[in-house]
């Protein structure tokens, strides 16, 4: 969340960038709600300071009536107390609802809209490719290849799900071995995350892990779900801790399974492995102290054009707008790799992203530093994708494909895979 200190003091902005993401939040009701709490919480402070005046006079040799009175007038105290933190309890949690649907602040730079076409295009890299041949889009190499059986899959687990086969095993291992291995050389920390977190962590990131509007699966009856991105887990890995100035930045990377509901998710640009309910994925988190978060989060974008690049993937990179940054971004840049077997004629899809959320998510998560003088501050934090491996898969298979119906494994994933082309079966 933002700091509810600058609420009133901000409050025009903050309603700007609530209506440059196209969102709509009551700020009245929040402040209202603000004023509400303060003012029960000094009531019961103050409650609660003349029980602990009337304790202390209970210790005293007293007259027996005035002892009576005093017991009588301990006991409305103690029921009034009782109420008073009942309401503020109330009053907290509708307060802290309503805060926590505010959205960090957008940078300045951030381009403003509410749709994908609204996005700036920074640069392009590469040369699109050109066929002299009948393409193939991804869904189909992969049938005519046996490496992708979506039909099976759906039989056994329901739509939106798929089996790899053959080369796309290792082409998905080596994806995530070369990924690791770009990250292990930028001084990342590897891990391998849970694929459960408990739903506070889930809302201290900003996702939200219940209601008709969920991208998330959870696990019934346990406070826990099913992960939609490693940045959870990561992200959870210092919750409520105090962490040193000196150990900042502090970098994980982190692979593990991505399980999303994506409802509504259809049309021909959601097709095969685009957008599915589960994939693997090396994310990027960075622990960032507040001065140095927007030069991460250049180096992460950095990381995946550098990924991207040994790939040979030609793709282009976005400034994401007000209204797709998600609440807790303060800035996000895509990187959409080009896919020829999108669309009728080939086009641009996202592959990565990488977002600076500031000290938004740090104060949900209560993630803090103590600086060198002393005082506690909160962190920054910054993620961003080094590779969602269905999405790389899509590109791979369709950039690289050749008029005998095979496809060229790129150069750096050869170590890996052991083969230098996926070739149809005899």
């Amino acid at each position: 969340m933002i700091d509810m200190k600058e609420l009133q003091s901000r409050k025009d902005e903050i309603a700007e960038n609530i209506a440059n993401r196209g969102m709509n939040i009551d700020l009245n009701a929040l402040l209202d709600s603000q004023k509400q709490r303060s003012a029960l919480l000094q009531e019961t402070e103050t409650l609660r300071a003349k029980r602990n005046e009337h304790a202390t006079s209970m210790k005293q040799k007293l007259d027996p009536e005035v002892r009576a009175t005093l017991i009588a007038e301990g006991k409305a105290l103690k029921e009034t107390i009782a109420e008073k933190e009942q309401l503020l309890q109330e009053v907290e949690a509708q307060y802290q609802s309503l805060a926590k649907s505010v959205p960090n602040y957008a940078h300045p730079d951030a381009p403003i809209g509410k749709l994908d076409t609204d996005n700036r295009e920074i640069r392009t890299w590469g040369t699109i490719p050109t066929f002299s041949f009948e393409t193939k889009d991804h869904v189909q190499l992969g049938e005519d290849l046996d490496l992708i059986d979506f039909d099976t899959a759906t039989r056994v687990s329901g739509s939106k799900f798929y089996y790899l086969k053959n080369e796309a095993v290792l082409l998905e291992l080596a994806l995530e071995r070369f990924a690791l291995a770009v990250l292990q050389k930028h001084g990342f920390t590897l891990t391998i995350t849970p694929d459960i977190a408990r739903e506070e962590i889930l809302e201290g990131i900003g996702f939200n892990p219940r209601g008709e509007e969920t991208n998330i699966y959870t696990v019934e009856g346990t406070g826990t779900c099913l992960v939609g991105t490693a940045e959870i887990t990561l992200g959870g890995y210092h919750a409520g801790q105090i962490l040193n100035e000196n150990d900042l930045p502090i970098r994980l990377a982190g692979l593990s399974h991505c399980f999303r509901r994506e409802a509504g998710g259809a049309g021909q640009y959601s097709k095969g492995l685009y957008r599915v309910h589960q994939f693997s994925k090396v994310e990027m988190f960075v622990y960032s102290h507040p001065d140095q978060s927007d030069e991460v989060h250049q180096q992460l974008l950095a990381i995946e054009e550098e990924i991207f690049q040994s790939l040979n993937i030609p793709y282009r990179v976005v400034d994401t707008c007000t209204g797709d940054l998600g609440a807790p971004a303060y800035r996000k840049f895509d990187i959409e790799a080009w896919m020829p077997g999108r669309g009728e004629s080939g086009a641009y899809g996202e592959v990565t992203s990488t977002s600076n959320c500031t000290d938004y998510q740090a104060r949900r998560l209560q993630i803090r530093y103590r600086d060198n003088d002393g005082k506690i501050q909160y962190v920054h934090l910054v993620n961003g994708t080094a590779i969602a491996v269905s999405r790389a898969i899509v590109a791979i298979l369709e950039n690289n494909q050749m008029a005998d119906g095979s496809v060229v494994v790129p150069e750096v994933l050869v170590p890996y895979m052991g083969c230098t082309e996926i070739r149809p079966k005899q």
